[in-house]
């Protein structure tokens, strides 16, 4: 797996902070994973819903962007 860059970071999710992307790479997630759990978290606001995922990088992911409020608008996009 290779290692999440800050710029794909900000590819998926738009502008975010430098101390939230390097939280985000630290989990050792990939690419295709930031995607997954930051669908997961527009699913979870669209539905007022979240169900609990397995431990890892994915799960710390999404709490990550859900601890983040405003990275993600309503349908998804940055608020900045």
């Amino acid at each position: 797996m290779a290692e999440l860059s800050r710029d794909e970071v900000a590819e998926v999710l738009g502008r975010v902070s430098d101390a939230v992307a390097a939280e985000i790479i630290a989990t050792g997630i990939d690419k295709v994973g930031l995607v997954a759990a930051r669908d997961r978290v527009i699913s979870d606001r669209k539905t007022h819903g979240h169900v609990p995922v397995e431990p890892g990088a994915f799960a710390r992911v999404v709490d990550i962007l859900e601890r983040a409020h405003g990275i993600l608008g309503e349908g998804g996009g940055s608020l900045e």
